[in-house]
């Protein structure tokens, strides 16, 4: 039984736990306003905020329902378009939309009302922030600029993200206030992991290729799994759970001072909705060449943790030893990744993250790249470099990195060991570029690294 709160109205299913949000919404309630776009997660026209109910108040995140399990709906709050209009008049984010001009063919539209509404529950506005909260809303009619007014009309327009204000403030109906209590008589517990059934976290890279066929059957889901969550700093280890989420990271304080950078490499994962989705696990799992997470993560040389459901023993594996070959990794039979662990970074540390894809804050990368390096003056003590989009995994560079530790920072050895670095790789030319193409940008992202890490050196001939 699947049991939630949709906009004002209590539901309870036996539906599918496998089965697209989106298709819930509109065809089990004929709710419309959620529309139908790409099915990938990618224009977000099926933008719907989910509020998860925690220490008596209710936290909103905007996600795409077309790539959502159903199931993950479970003991939440969903709102659609239709739960945040007013009666008889527009709420203040349809106003800012209408006055703006900021609509044609209107097919987008509730998506990006949606968003900009979950923007000012739950942000501190400004003029770059609610951009970032639309960045998975796209748009063919209007060119943007629009729509960029009506944000900044919103701005202008929120006083405070706390729900009474909101109400106050025109931005959302009264009902929102008995949300609280009605999430808290839901019981919200997960059944326990069955291995019989596909083992599903947020589905975004599932849902994008098996959406039809999961839709039909019962998923066991873990996306929400307590003992998965958390990220923890203690005696110089950073330990993340499992289905800690990409903006889960990017809110963590004490990872923006582990990686002062942190929101600006996130930033380019992907957009908001998916970034308020995907679980770290989920993008191991996926094991894709490209894996913007895997690449993250293996710069920082860290270790996965892996537990056996039933009988609850873990095991230990560097990271950059879990990806075996194409779409093929190291685990067993009832096996879950339980969370991954780094060294805090030292005083003396640097990293560095680079991507490039076809648009800068939404698409899937050509070639990716990350690096960490320990550094005492100009001399390298340490080195972790990982590059993605040029091996049939997400590539850890044993011999590069080896090489580069003892080296001093200069033109020489770096380009020595981008040398190295195309010894170590082996792309095939696809969608995303050609062989040549591929193997330039990961000379280049190289490159970048240093360029960014070590400003006050002279690398002309690097750029």
């Amino acid at each position: 039984m699947i049991e939630f709160i949709l906009n004002n109205k209590h539901i309870k299913t036996e539906a599918k736990t496998g089965m697209t949000l989106v298709d819930f919404i509109r065809e089990n309630q004929e709710l419309k306003g959620t529309k139908i776009g790409c099915r990938e997660g990618d224009c977000g026209a099926c933008t719907v905020l989910v509020g998860t109910l925690h220490n008596q108040k209710v936290q909103y995140k905007s996600i795409t329902s077309c790539i959502s399990p159903l199931g993950n709906a479970h003991g939440k709050h969903i709102v659609t378009i239709e739960g945040i209009n007013l009666e008889k008049k527009l709420n203040i984010v349809q106003d800012a939309m209408a006055e703006n001009f900021a609509t044609q063919c209107g097919f987008c539209t509730p998506g990006f009302v949606v968003s900009l509404t979950g923007y000012a529950m739950n942000s501190c506005c400004s003029e770059t922030n609610q951009i970032d909260a639309i960045s998975g809303n796209i748009c063919r009619c209007t060119g943007y600029k629009s729509i960029e007014k009506a944000a900044n009309q919103v701005v202008e327009k929120v006083g405070s993200s706390s729900i009474s204000d909101l109400i106050k403030q025109e931005f959302i109906p009264a009902y929102f206030t008995e949300i609280p209590n009605k999430l808290a008589q839901i019981n919200s517990k997960f059944e326990k992991i069955d291995f019989s059934k596909k083992i599903v976290a947020s589905g975004t890279d599932l849902y994008v290729r098996y959406a039809d066929n999961l839709s039909e059957k019962e998923v066991s889901l873990v996306a929400n799994l307590p003992e998965l969550k958390g990220i923890s700093v203690e005696n110089g280890i950073c330990k993340i759970g499992a289905s800690t989420t990409v903006s889960e990271m990017v809110q963590n304080a004490e990872l923006q001072q582990i990686i002062p950078n942190l929101k600006t490499f996130l930033k380019l994962v992907s957009s908001e909705q998916i970034r308020n989705m995907g679980t770290l696990a989920g993008n191991f799992v996926n094991a894709s060449p490209i894996g913007d997470m895997s690449i993250f993560f293996l710069a920082l040389d860290a270790t996965l943790h892996i537990q056996n459901v039933k009988t609850k023993k873990e095991r230990e594996i560097p990271f950059k030893k879990f990806h075996q070959n194409y779409k093929k990794y190291d685990l067993q039979k009832e096996e879950l990744i339980a969370a991954i662990s780094f060294f805090v970074l030292t005083e003396n540390t640097l990293f560095n993250f680079e991507k490039v894809s076809k648009r800068t804050h939404l698409d899937i990368a050509s070639v990716n790249a990350a690096c960490s390096m320990e550094i005492e003056n100009t001399t390298i003590l340490k080195a972790h470099f990982s590059v993605g989009g040029v091996a049939a995994i997400p590539k850890y560079l044993e011999k590069t990195s080896a090489f580069l530790i003892g080296k001093s920072i200069s033109e020489k050895n770096i380009q020595e060991a981008e040398q190295i670095l195309q010894s170590e790789i082996s792309p095939i030319a696809d969608v995303r570029g050609t062989i040549s193409y591929k193997r330039l940008l990961a000379r280049q992202l190289f490159f970048a690294h240093f360029v960014a890490l070590f400003p006050q050196i002279k690398l002309e001939k690097l750029v």
